[in-house]
């Protein structure tokens, strides 16, 4: 199973995704806890002109054709060969990343993203979307001090709300794959809400089965 957590910025995605991978881990459930743009050598790469080298001029398109080399990098060397294991994974943003972020906040055309995906991805998509929604202000509130050291935490607050626009079409346009979550609410409230989803929806074969997990996600 493939779980994917998504949402704006200051959503709580990252800690849901941990708490979600460690919940798991604790009953046996063989399960990877990975992260986008990271989880590779080339992924950590991507990671740090993307989010952090905010003395360099980043043109969209190659904002784009950056976070899909890294994803590409992702799936073929981690994601797929867990799946192909039978083990969980919980993934901390994906392709919905980059037509949340790309194409509503950036303006780039959704179709060619949708394109870029396909091949970044081989196709694979995730069983489920968590969608942690909040109010743009809301989520950078939270943030504090650490958005002056990440690229996107520094846009205008008008692209944060394109941004979760889009986050919410596409859970309209699919509502059998979202879940679609209010981030305001407790963490505890929501990390059971998403505990009860993931453990309705798992194969019976991997419910319970002895195993370890690991957490690919460098800091």
């Amino acid at each position: 199973m493939f779980v994917l957590f998504e949402g704006v910025e200051g959503g709580g995605k990252t800690t849901q995704a941990r708490r979600l991978y460690r919940h798991l881990r604790r009953h046996g459930v063989p399960v990877i806890l990975v992260r986008e743009p990271g989880g590779t050598a080339v992924g950590n790469a991507a990671r740090k002109i993307l989010k952090h080298k905010l003395d360099i001029e980043i043109d969209p398109i190659t904002e784009l054709l950056l976070f899909a080399a890294s994803r590409a990098q992702l799936v073929s060397e981690v994601i797929r060969p867990a799946l192909q294991e039978g083990q969980v994974v919980v993934c901390d943003r994906y392709a919905e990343s980059t037509l949340a972020y790309q194409g509503y906040g950036r303006g780039l055309d959704l179709e060619t993203i949708r394109t870029i995906n396909r091949i970044a991805t081989g196709g694979l998509h995730p069983h489920l979307i968590v969608l942690l929604d909040l109010d743009p202000e809301h989520g950078l509130r939270r943030k504090g001090s650490h958005t002056a050291n990440d690229r996107f935490e520094r846009e205008e607050i008008e692209f944060h709300r394109r941004v979760r626009r889009g986050y919410l079409e596409m859970a309209g346009a699919e509502p059998g794959r979202w879940m679609v979550i209010d981030a305001s609410r407790p963490p505890t409230t929501v990390a059971k809400l998403i505990r009860q989803r993931v453990e309705a929806s798992l194969p019976p074969a991997i419910q319970g089965s002895p195993g370890q997990g690991s957490e690919n996600i460098d800091h």
